[in-house]
């Protein structure tokens, strides 16, 4: 997660070989024309399925996501129900601002703190939240989150019995990110990936006890098995743009395909998200999937941070270099999602004040059609990102206090977008200069068990961008919601095959009018 200052050296060196890379086009890499995939069945209950790399409803819509991370990394590792944590105004105020997702954080430290004993008394702290948000019609990713491992290494994540001694614990100790490449992190990792212990086997059945819990929550999309997998003493080689095969391919795949069969053991159909390993997101490629994995609710979670972005000031590095290697992350992540026939989603992006930066990512998510979770939603006292200057990853400037967002953050975030589409999406964008959205889709319908006429396109239409209303021209479809509502309802014509939108902010002059 985050910016890791110590690859900066490394990485930027090999920047210039980044950059020399064949640049494939992103539509170049969309799933193959010919699909061997079954189509999987419409949720019975409203949560989220895998269909030809879309997310679809339970009325066979395509859903994007816009959203933000939630994680609570100090035991006991769930957000209390205050002001300092999460409660129902943070989640009518997610609703309010058009966000229609949330990647909450679920520690394995909190689900099995003591071996092979699951804590039931914490899935009730995390069911709060869940049902919470799912009353806000508001989809819900549980994501097994760590950084440097747990708390023995500054960071969070692991429980205390996983954690065994070793001769580097009293030198070479170091927070987040530097703690990553110490031996003692190393270690640890390394332990894990080999699977002493047993320890794949409780990670695992942590997991099926989550499933077991929330597999039948309305407005679930599914599990992320774990963020930002570290690759432990190997990670040099990981860091190189082709990235690392072997560690990929005898050690991260094994342990999700270990993980997925235990998952599928107690839950046949929600979408089980994996992660590369964790430099994908600073540019190196993944070799998952080079062996595939047969699940057809597979989801890819992958995140987009610029490494150089930290050293830019203090070393004149244009902000075009960041611009360059997160498009070679979004052309990486579309291959992968492609190879792993896969849903996809850009899970983790932003941690900063950057609004430039934020711009472009969520400018390319649109472009490339990609739903997004934003990093992070509020601060909590995050313990691995203080030295970073923390508060500056947050949406607002006080956790305890909603007026104080930062408007020229939420200003990006909080973007026209396409809900959900009666059948599949071609192009949307948002023009913030000119105030000006467009969308134009397909009505040819994934599941084919729903005429594009009998359910409805919806579309996030913030106030914050259109103050006055705003004005919609449509071909193919009309509008069946009120004026200048926040989430515009279409329906397609008969016989059309296309529907063209453009919504444009009232003028001066309309308004008067009105």
């Amino acid at each position: 997660m985050k910016r890791f200052l110590f690859l900066i050296v490394a990485l930027v060196g090999l920047g210039i070989a980044w950059l020399k890379w064949p640049q494939a086009s992103v539509l170049d890499a969309v799933l193959p024309a010919e699909s061997t995939m079954q189509p999987s069945p419409v949720a019975v209950r409203e949560q989220l399925r895998h269909l030809d790399g879309w997310l679809v409803d339970r009325q066979g819509r395509v859903v994007i996501l816009h959203g933000v991370n939630a994680v609570w990394k100090i035991a006991p590792y769930s957000p209390p129900d205050s002001a300092q944590g999460f409660t129902a105004q943070d989640a009518d105020w997610l609703v309010a601002h058009g966000f229609n997702v949330v990647r909450l954080g679920v520690l394995f430290a909190g689900v099995m703190p003591d071996k092979g004993q699951i804590n039931q008394d914490y899935l009730d702290k995390i069911d709060r939240i869940v049902k919470l948000l799912a009353s806000r019609k508001i989809y819900v990713m549980l994501d097994f989150h760590q950084d440097l491992y747990g708390s023995a290494y500054l960071g969070e994540g692991f429980p205390a019995w996983t954690v065994r001694p070793s001769r580097f614990d009293d030198v070479l100790k170091a927070g987040f990110p530097l703690g990553y490449v110490t031996p003692r992190v190393s270690i640890a990792f390394d332990r894990f990936w080999n699977n002493e212990d047993g320890m794949h086997d409780h990670f695992r059945d942590a997991w099926m006890a989550v499933a077991t819990r929330w597999k039948d929550q309305d407005y679930l999309m599914g599990y992320d098995i774990i963020n930002e997998p570290w690759s432990g003493s190997v990670w040099p080689v990981c860091a190189r743009p082709m990235g690392c095969a072997d560690f990929e391919n005898n050690k991260l795949q094994p342990f999700y395909e270990h993980v997925l069969k235990g998952i599928r053991e107690v839950d046949p159909y929600n979408i089980v998200w994996i992660e590369p390993q964790v430099l994908f997101e600073f540019g190196a490629q993944s070799h998952l999937g080079s062996r595939p994995i047969a699940d057809e609710q597979l989801g890819l979670s992958w995140h987009n941070y610029c490494i150089a972005a930290p050293m830019m000031k203090a070393y004149g590095i244009k902000a075009a270099t960041c611009a360059r290697l997160g498009e070679r992350v979004d052309k990486n992540a579309v291959k992968l999602a492609a190879r792993l026939r896969s849903a996809t989603l850009l899970s983790e992006f932003g941690a900063s004040d950057d609004t430039v930066e934020i711009a472009r990512i969520t400018a390319n998510a649109d472009r490339n059609l990609v739903g997004w979770t934003y990093w992070s939603y509020k601060n909590w006292g995050d313990p691995t990102t203080q030295a970073q200057g923390s508060g500056a990853q947050s949406i607002f400037t006080s956790d305890v206090d909603f007026n104080s967002a930062k408007n020229a953050k939420l200003s990006i975030l909080e973007r026209p977008y396409p809900q959900a589409v009666a059948g599949v999406p071609i192009a949307f964008n948002f023009d913030a200069a000119e105030r000006v959205f467009t969308l134009t889709y397909s009505t040819t319908m994934l599941t084919g068990i729903a005429s594009p006429t009998a359910v409805l396109t919806q579309i996030y239409v913030p106030t914050l961008h259109f103050p006055r209303g705003y004005v919609v021209d449509i071909q193919g479809g009309r509008v069946v919601s009120e004026a200048n509502a926040a989430r515009l309802l279409i329906a397609a014509e008969a016989g059309a095959d296309q529907v063209e939108v453009r919504i444009s902010e009232l003028e001066t002059e309309q308004v008067l009018e009105n």
